[in-house]
C-alpha cells in the first residue's frame, strides 16, 4: 500500500461530475483531492499515459461476498479469509467502497437461502479491525419480509454502526420479480444441485403461507426499525402500482430492480432513486426476463447502477451506458456508478472528483472495449 500523502497524477482523462478533462492533472495531499487542472502539468508528476481516471465505484447491492464464504453447496469457508477474498476481488473491480448485502432470514427446506448475516458481519468487522481490507466496507440490511423470524433478526443487525441500508424483499412466487412462476422454478433447478418440482411445490406453498400469515406485520415492524435507527430502506422489485404506493408510503429511497416501465415511472415521479442491475445492461436485459435497464436508461428512468452478483460488470456496464443510451454522456455513466448512489445512503465526502473531496480514485484502461483497473487508490493510498 503507498503510503505517500501528496502526489499528482498527470496526462489522465479525468471523468468530472458534470464532464472529461481530456488530458488533465490531479493533485491528492492527505487523501484528499487538493487540485485539478487541464494544462501546466505540476513537476515530479504521474504520467497515467492518456487513461481514464475516475471516482473509485460505490456499489449498494452485492450479494458476491456469499460465492466466496459457501463457494460450493454446503461448503463453508472461513469467513475472514472469505471477506479478504472478496474485497480484493472488489478492489480490482474498482469498487472502493461498498454496501455488502447480508440475507436477513432463514428459511425452514431451504438452507441455500440462510445467508448467516451475523456470521459473516462479524467477519468484516473482524477483518475491518485487521487492517485487512482495500475497500471500505458497509452493510446492506436484505429483509425477506414474509420469513418469520425477519424481524428479530434485523433487530440483532441494525445497531451496528456500519448499517447504511436495508431493503424490503418478498420472493412469494407468483408475484414481484418471478411473477412468472416458472421462471422461479427455472432459478431453483439451476442452482447447485437442482431442486425437483415436488420439493418446489412444497417450498412455494410454505412460502405463500409464510406472505399470508407474517407479512403484513413485519412489513409495518421492519420500517418502523429502519425508521427509528434513520437506515435508508429500498424497495425491492417493484412491478405494480400497488408496489409503487407501498414504495411511497413507506418512505423508500432507493427502489432496487422495478420489473416494468410503469412501475420504474411512478418511483421516478415519486423522486425515489431508480437502481438496476449492471449485468443488465452488460447482458443486454433481465436474466428473469423482466425490463431492460437499458430500455429505462433511454426513458431516463435510472439513476443507480449495482454489480449484484458479478463485480467487475459496474464499470463495464457505466462505460457502455453512453454507447446504448446516446443521451447519457460518459459523465453522467458515471454519476451513476459513483456520485448518485453516494448520496442516496449519505456519503457525499466521496462519489466525485472535486476538490476536497476524499481522493477515492481508480485509472482504467479501455481495450477492445474491455476495461482493466490498473491501480485504485483509497483515501489517497493506493491499494491496488
Amino acid at each position: 500500500m503507498t503510503t505517500n500523502s501528496e502526489f499528482v497524477l498527470r496526462n489522465a482523462r479525468i471523468v468530472l461530475a458534470d464532464r472529461v478533462i481530456e488530458r488533465g492533472w490531479l493533485a491528492i495531499e492527505n487523501g484528499r483531492i487538493a487540485g485539478i487542472g487541464d494544462s501546466g502539468f505540476p513537476a515530479g508528476s504521474h504520467d497515467m499515459g492518456g487513461d481514464l481516471v475516475m471516482p473509485g465505484l460505490i456499489e449498494l447491492h452485492t450479494d458476491h461476498l456469499e460465492a466466496h464464504y459457501m463457494p460450493r453447496p454446503k461448503v463453508q469457508w472461513n469467513p475472514v479469509a472469505a471477506v479478504v477474498s472478496y474485497d480484493g476481488q472488489l478492489a480490482t473491480c474498482g469498487i472502493t467502497t461498498v454496501l455488502d448485502s447480508l440475507r436477513v432470514w432463514r428459511e425452514e427446506g431451504a438452507e441455500d437461502v440462510d445467508g448467516q448475516a451475523g456470521v459473516l458481519a462479524q467477519a468484516i468487522s473482524d477483518a475491518r479491525d485487521a487492517n485487512l481490507l482495500r475497500a471500505e466496507h458497509f452493510l446492506h440490511l436484505r429483509c425477506e419480509i414474509p420469513m418469520p423470524n425477519v424481524v428479530d433478526e434485523a433487530r440483532e443487525l441494525i445497531g451496528r454502526p456500519d448499517v447504511r441500508l436495508m431493503s424490503l424483499m418478498d420472493h412469494t412466487p407468483g408475484q414481484r420479480q418471478f411473477r412468472d412462476e416458472e421462471k422461479l422454478r427455472d432459478y431453483y433447478r439451476g442452482k447447485g444441485a437442482g431442486m425437483t418440482d415436488a420439493e418446489l411445490d412444497v417450498m412455494f406453498a410454505r412460502r405463500l403461507y409464510c406472505k399470508e400469515t407474517y407479512a403484513d406485520a413485519n412489513m409495518r415492524a421492519i420500517v418502523a426499525l429502519a425508521q427509528q435507527h434513520e437506515i435508508p430502506l429500498a424497495s425491492h422489485d417493484d412491478t405494480t402500482d400497488e408496489n409503487v404506493t407501498d414504495a411511497i408510503r413507506d418512505r423508500v429511497a432507493v427502489a432496487e430492480f422495478p420489473t416494468t416501465l410503469e412501475a420504474a415511472r411512478g418511483l421516478h415521479e415519486a423522486g425515489i432513486d431508480i437502481l438496476m442491475g449492471a449485468p443488465n445492461v452488460v447482458r443486454g436485459g433481465s436474466h428473469s426476463g423482466n425490463i431492460a435497464a437499458i430500455d429505462l436508461a433511454r426513458e431516463g428512468l435510472l439513476d443507480i447502477l449495482s454489480s449484484d452478483y458479478i463485480p467487475s460488470s459496474l464499470l463495464m456496464a457505466a462505460l457502455q451506458l453512453p454507447l446504448r443510451a446516446p443521451a447519457i454522456d460518459l459523465a453522467a455513466a458515471v454519476r451513476t456508478v459513483t456520485k448518485a448512489p453516494a448520496e442516496a445512503v449519505g456519503l457525499p465526502d466521496r462519489g466525485e472528483i472535486a476538490v476536497g473531496k476524499r481522493a477515492d480514485l481508480i485509472r482504467v484502461h479501455v481495450a477492445h472495449d474491455v476495461p482493466a483497473v490498473r491501480s485504485v487508490w483509497r483515501e489517497g493510498h493506493r491499494v491496488a
